[in-house]
């Protein structure tokens, strides 16, 4: 199945104002670039243009191979959040945009990675130039394009597995650490050019499409959720906030931003350094820019001598550095991790967790671990195998499988390696916990038969079952030394361990580093999903958990 990578844009000169978005289309193996589209869309808000450019760069990687699976990358928290579902879609005009370009592939073979701006200037170019056709009144022309030329070179894409973020994490990490180093000890941050010059940096001189008043933070490429407290989201550009009722994330352009905007716009056209500046450098660190009218006008309207206001003005310049300064820090606290090395690691070595499909054991809530009769599935638990079998296919991501020794899981791996045209590599320390006297038995007739006991294992991971049993304690430590062996033998692949309720449990409990009562506050049906990223300097990630979509 052939790969590809999407990188789109939009901008908007006034947001809303004269907008364009610019996608590209490349061979994900090659890096070759394959398509380029680009269009000035009149006047629109950047999300528009944003959703516009991800459209676009759908359709067009569909007409090249319509069966191909796609891996979009895009700088725009936004639309990246809400495509993959974890953000709700509030907008009326961004609704349909995003329902369209869910509909352009069929659901399981789009996936989306957040990416700095600076990694994205293919396509952000060829919306200025779209832009810039349209000021013109003209058309864009991809043959008289030069983009790509302008863009920085980039290496042959390595074939990553589409549904893997971790590129994304690994740059967001190397552009913190660049821009901590361009900052110095005692610097502001990559940012502190003033915003006019910061800005003007186009050779089409486009980039005022994205004016210093709606970035928020010294790099708002890789600012996540910088100041929850004063409602500023993920993505500076869109200014995401949260309904304080619903929890939903909700897009909203300040007064102050929006006048900010304005002379900004008027700063970077004129090309000079003047006082308005200051406020343009406040906006952008997040001081609000009625404050800093508030320090500089007054007194030149009151008479006070121009060195005084250059002085006061250089005053509001130092403090929204500073303030700055501390968003630089927030946004690097958001973005990276205790721990979490500032250079590329490389690909995690990613494990898919399926939970084995129903055994006959299963609709009754018995416990079965691995001393009791080792049941087969059931012809339930065999449609459920199939189904996820059919959307791991769709994925195209699954490169290895390993199994528990136990039947069902066996059974389970069986179905979905037969689809995916792979072998089963059998794994005992993938095996369920041995429940010893309590197999076969409900949780009632447990607490009925081995009152005591029970009530010692629910409190201590030490305990166990009744007869001799598997501590979870043990299990733990059983499963700590089989996560390490794979992967160290699976490092930047993506597996799909088939295993069990316990040890699925356990490989998140640890990945999160909850403590061991957590494994009794976690659902996991039959035949769900989980993912865990493992990284090289010991670190992990959980992406997913309990997913049952494909079961629906």
């Amino acid at each position: 199945m052939r790969e590809f990578i999407v990188e789109a844009d939009g901008g908007s000169r006034g947001n809303p104002g004269p907008a364009g978005y610019g996608a590209v289309v490349r061979d994900a193996v090659t890096g070759e670039t394959l398509r380029e589209t680009a269009e000035y869309i009149g006047v629109a808000t950047n999300n528009v243009a944003e959703y516009r450019g991800l459209l676009a760069g759908l359709r067009a990687a569909q007409e090249l191979d319509p069966d191909a699976t796609v891996h979009v990358r895009m700088d725009s928290k936004l639309v990246v959040e809400q495509m993959s579902g974890r953000w709700k879609i509030k907008h009326p005009d961004m609704k349909p945009l995003a329902t369209q370009a869910s509909r352009v592939f069929p659901p399981g073979r789009v996936t989306y990675e957040w990416i700095p701006r600076a990694q994205n200037k293919h396509a952000d170019r060829l919306a200025n130039e779209a832009m810039d056709a349209g000021a013109r009144g003209e058309r864009w022309s991809e043959a008289a394009s030069t983009a790509e030329l302008h863009a920085a070179p980039r290496a042959a894409a390595t074939p990553e597995p589409p549904g893997d973020a971790a590129a994304g994490a690994a740059r967001v990490r190397d552009a913190l650490a660049a821009g901590q180093a361009a900052a110095g000890p005692a610097g502001p941050g990559p940012d502190a050019a003033p915003a006019s010059a910061r800005e003007a940096t186009s050779p089409s001189g486009g980039d005022a499409a994205r004016t210093p008043a709606t970035r928020v933070g010294a790099d708002a490429e890789t600012q996540v959720e910088v100041d929850a407290e004063a409602g500023v989201g993920a993505d500076a550009e869109a200014q995401v906030e949260v309904d304080a009722e619903t929890g939903e994330h909700v897009t909203a352009v300040r007064p102050a931003e929006a006048a900010a905007d304005a002379r900004a716009a008027q700063a970077v056209a004129e090309g000079g350094i003047t006082r308005t500046d200051a406020d343009i450098r406040a906006a952008a660190a997040g001081t609000p820019v009625v404050e800093a009218e508030a320090d500089v006008r007054p007194a030149a309207k009151a008479g006070t001598s121009a060195e005084n206001a250059d002085t006061r003005a250089a005053k509001v310049d130092a403090d929204a550095r500073a303030a700055k300064a501390v968003a630089d820090t927030r946004a690097a606290k958001a973005v990276t991790a205790p721990g979490w090395a500032p250079a590329d690691m490389g690909a995690p070595a990613t494990f898919v967790l399926l939970r084995h499909g129903e055994t006959p054991l299963t609709p009754q809530k018995r416990f079965s671990g691995s001393g009791g009769t080792d049941p087969s599935l059931s012809d339930a638990g065999r449609e459920q195998a199939e189904r996820a079998a059919a959307m791991l296919a769709r994925r195209g991501t699954i490169q290895a499988v390993v199994s528990s020794p136990l039947a069902r899981t066996r059974e389970t791996a069986g179905i979905v390696a037969a689809r995916l045209g792979l072998d089963v590599a059998i794994d005992d320390g993938l095996r369920e916990t041995d429940f010893g006297a309590w197999e076969g038995l409900t949780f009632a007739e447990v607490r009925e038969r081995h009152p005591d006991d029970l009530n010692a294992w629910l409190a201590s991971p030490d305990a166990e079952p009744t007869g001799g049993g598997e501590s979870f304690a043990a299990t733990a430590t059983r499963l700590a030394a089989t996560r390490d062996k794979l992967v160290a033998a699976h490092a930047g692949r993506t597996v799909l361990l088939v295993t069990h309720v316990t040890p699925i449990k356990t490989l998140v409990r640890l990945a999160l580093g909850a403590p061991p009562e957590s494994l009794f506050r976690m659902e996991l049906s039959a035949a769900s999903l989980s993912v865990v990223a493992y990284y090289a300097d010991g670190n992990a990630s959980v992406r997913l958990l309990n997913d049952t979509s494909h079961l629906r």
